[in-house]
């Protein structure tokens, strides 16, 4: 699935539901409900800088262990991707390491049920991500637009946009027949988040391409741009969520029945260079602009 949209309005500009229409008329960027596993943490690093974490709060990237009893089921004993533990780092290279231990101690801090009210105005449905701690590492559902819708928001200042496909409709006259009617960010968007918030996690995940898990993007020689790659456990999902101000892609590989991809199929090399080749078309051209500082 790759879907394509416009932070500013919401305007979809690509729209890729699978691979075969003849094969499969199900449409992954619409209905498919998959786990979107760490391109999920960034929706809680934003919840805890309400809760007054900074890039620079340092927490300790070690060994995790939850009874049954508060991880809803079984005894959970989360580990990195990486199998590496790295002590004490800030929370902005555990985010561009996209270090599972460290999002779960941020997630417990902050509390899952703060989490879980803090997800609704980026468009998720609450009820698809229960609060528990598995939470932090996206462990509940989405789809690939709500994917896109959410990441959005950090992309055009903190506002809520809702997608369309058609723009206009008009007959052989030229007589309009139904026009839409999306809300723009910064004119009568509702807020979903404060600017400052959508600024510092900009700034958080333009460094998952400078020296994180998104290092491939910057064959894209742009400095403007921002993402995160996501891998589930045993790559059943691949994903990247990707952007700067003039666009937002995301891109989802997987099999409609969940089953591993391979052993190094991960979302910086299944799903990154789908975004990559998509972005080098269509940020052709389009100047680079600064990250506005908005006040305070």
């Amino acid at each position: 699935a790759f879907v394509a949209l416009s932070p500013a309005d919401g305007a979809i500009l690509a729209l890729v539901g699978g691979f075969d229409h003849e094969r499969n008329k199900f449409n992954h960027v619409t209905q498919a409900q998959r786990q979107p596993g760490s391109a999920f943490k960034p929706f809680i690093y934003s919840a805890a800088l309400e809760k007054g974490f900074s890039p620079a709060t340092v927490i300790n990237d070690a060994p995790f262990f939850v009874p049954g009893d508060k991880a809803g089921g079984e005894d959970w004993e989360p580990k990195n991707y990486d199998g590496k533990l790295e002590g004490p780092m800030r929370l902005r290279m555990a985010l561009a390491k996209s270090k599972n231990l460290v999002t779960v101690r941020v997630l417990q801090a902050i509390g899952p049920q703060y989490a879980q009210d803090y997800i609704a105005p980026f468009g998720f449905d609450p009820k698809q991500h229960p609060p528990y701690l598995t939470m932090g590492l996206g462990a509940g559902s989405a789809t690939p637009l709500q994917m896109a819708s959410a990441y959005a928001i950090f992309a055009n200042g903190g506002y809520r946009i809702s997608p369309y496909l058609i723009a206009k409709v008009t007959d052989a006259k030229g007589n309009v027949l139904s026009e839409a009617q999306p809300t723009v960010a910064g004119e009568n968007a509702e807020r979903a988040i404060d600017p400052r918030n959508a600024f510092v996690m900009t700034s958080l995940l333009r460094d998952v391409i400078a020296f994180g898990t998104a290092t491939r993007a910057q064959s894209l020689r742009r400095k403007d741009l921002a993402g995160k790659t996501r891998t589930t456990n045993e790559n059943v999902d691949a994903w990247f969520c990707g952007y700067n101000t003039h666009q937002v892609g995301v891109a989802w590989i997987g099999f409609d029945q969940p089953k591993s991809l391979g052993a190094n199929e991960t979302g910086g090399v299944a799903a990154l260079p789908i975004w990559i080749n998509f972005m080098q078309s269509a940020l052709k051209g389009v100047p680079e602009k600064p990250l506005a500082v908005p006040e305070g």
